[in-house]
């Protein structure tokens, strides 16, 4: 599959799963350099400055950069995936190699109508390509498709 191809955005619904995963991150945080400013005696209470712009990037600036570094192509025979801010990630699966696959969707996902694709190629436990955030009715067809195309070649 030719790099330059253009890439299939996934669904904007996603950007509100990851902008709720960076505040519950964010909260989490915030919790945490609250407790220890108010346990550290010996540290200045100012714990919090950081963990609030931990929060803001995680929950303001990352999800549209996680978003829009992601994409994938569905070919005939082949998932091509791409994702990454920091490292960068372009896996080619071919369909011959699958073992099995999944569609999963988390409690966030399931409530914003989006799920994840996973295929399960033969290896280690790292044998695994996953596409987050794809519309629920989506991921279905693309598993029925994968599906479709692993029991054509094994006939």
């Amino acid at each position: 599959m030719d790099g330059d191809e253009e890439l299939t955005r996934l669904d904007p619904r996603f950007k509100r799963v990851l902008m709720v995963q960076g505040l519950l991150w964010g909260l989490v945080v915030m919790a945490g350099a609250i407790v220890a400013d108010l346990v550290l005696d010996d540290w200045p209470d100012v714990l919090w400055i950081p963990a609030l712009i931990f929060w803001i990037v995680q929950a303001g600036v990352l999800p549209g950069r996680r978003y829009r570094s992601r994409g994938y192509r569905m070919g005939e025979d082949e998932l091509r995936t791409v994702q990454g801010v920091w490292n960068h990630w372009d896996i080619v699966v071919p369909f011959g190699r699958v073992q099995h696959i999944d569609v999963h969707q988390g409690p966030l996902e399931r409530a914003n109508g989006i799920a994840t694709l996973v295929l399960h190629t033969a290896g280690t436990a790292a044998a695994s390509v996953s596409v987050e955030g794809l519309a629920h009715e989506d991921a279905i067809a693309m598993r029925d498709h994968v599906r479709d195309v692993v029991q054509a070649r094994s006939r």
